[in-house]
């Protein structure tokens, strides 16, 4: 019998080591949920799982920002439903002020109701707000600009080709020289609607732009324009972790001018009937944008249901890489434990059996 050194206790001490070792790691993979822990656990899991994790924080505020978008939608297209409606009205008096049957009192009565809805018309398109941005008063439109201060761009939509050369060359007394104008490679193809001091190019395709010209002080002045079209502007909405994926709301100005009745004067049953192409286009406008926010509306639900969709399954795999499986490791925790505790009772035998050699010595 040997005494020194004690074998028995040097191996049963370092499995028991060992054992409490695992025990003590179970035990914190039970306590947190989770079977990485640190880097020493996995190196490359946790790494993976920690990109996981940043990724899918990311997807969850894109998500947050699409939702934000579709309350901006809805902000705008509530206001837009109100301009609508009283346009709406604006139309019935006009169609009232041209009956003959009305007395100049009368006229003057629907031009004070005119009056009072348009001014309700400005005071929405210029103080609609959402999260203190304003939305209707051009702010969030897509910019363009001229080098000529006498034409100016009024709006523009999506669907107008951008980067692409457009030069406007009017003749001498102001007005636009459309054949030359059309050599202008924006220019090439469409169609002009031209006014006192608007003109509006239309595309096939439903791409437009609007203008706004003082054709006496272009008389007097520089007679050509280059303008800047490059889709900038409009509000942009993030709506996935990666540079590059935005969605672009563009908000016209929503004002008399920009709608092209500010000159509409229902006094006169003259006026009354002069007016109602005016109305009629300037409700076709509203109607347009209101359909354009619809689509960027659907567009964007989409949008959500892609990125829950996507959180789901990058969920589903972060959970396979990092959390336990809480009923496996109840069943390694319960087995650690009970070796621990034989581990123990070992080595206090194993402990005790030098004292046996005391026997042999009394």
């Amino acid at each position: 019998m040997k005494i020194n050194p004690n074998l028995q206790a040097m191996i049963t001490g370092g499995i028991l080591q060992s054992n409490e070792a695992r025990f003590k790691k179970s035990s914190e993979k039970m306590t947190s949920g989770y079977k990485i822990n640190s880097t020493r656990d996995a190196p490359a899991r946790y790494a993976l799982s920690n990109k996981m994790n940043a990724k899918l924080s990311s997807i969850s505020k894109a998500n947050n920002n699409a939702a934000n978008a579709v309350n901006v939608i809805q902000t705008a297209d509530g206001a837009l439903g109100e301009v609508q409606n009283m346009l709406h009205r604006v139309k019935e008096l006009a169609v009232k002020s041209a009956n003959g049957t009305l007395t100049t009192q009368d006229r003057l009565a629907i031009h004070d109701e005119t009056k009072n809805l348009f001014a309700e018309i400005e005071r929405i398109g210029s103080q609609t707000q959402y999260n203190t941005q304003k939305l209707l008063n051009g702010d969030q439109d897509l910019k363009g600009y001229s080098d000529n201060e006498n034409v100016s761009v009024a709006t523009y939509n999506d669907k107008l080709p951008v980067d692409k050369e457009y030069n406007l060359v009017f003749k001498a007394d102001g007005s636009l020289d459309i054949d030359e104008t059309r050599k202008s490679e924006g220019f090439k193809s469409g169609r002009f609607d031209i006014g006192e001091d608007r003109i509006v190019f239309s595309k096939d395709n439903g791409g437009e732009l609007v203008l706004d010209y003082d054709k006496e002080k272009i008389a007097a002045g520089v007679q050509t324009a280059k303008l800047e079209i490059k889709g900038i502007g409009g509000m942009k909405i993030q709506t996935g972790n990666i540079s590059g994926q935005e969605l672009t709301l563009a908000i016209p100005r929503i004002n008399l001018k920009n709608m092209d009745i500010d000159s509409v004067d229902l006094r006169t049953a003259e006026g009354a009937k002069a007016s109602f192409e005016k109305l009629d286009n300037a409700l076709s406008f509203i109607s347009d944008v209101r359909s354009r926010l619809g689509a960027n509306q659907n567009q964007i639900e989409a949008t959500i249901a892609n990125i829950d969709a996507s959180s789901e399954t990058l969920t589903e795999a972060f959970s396979n890489v990092k959390d336990v499986d809480m009923a496996e490791e109840m069943v390694e925790y319960t087995r650690l434990q009970v070796l621990t505790q034989a581990g123990v009772s070992m080595l206090t035998q194993a402990n005790e059996s030098p004292e046996q050699a005391l026997q042999l010595l009394s």
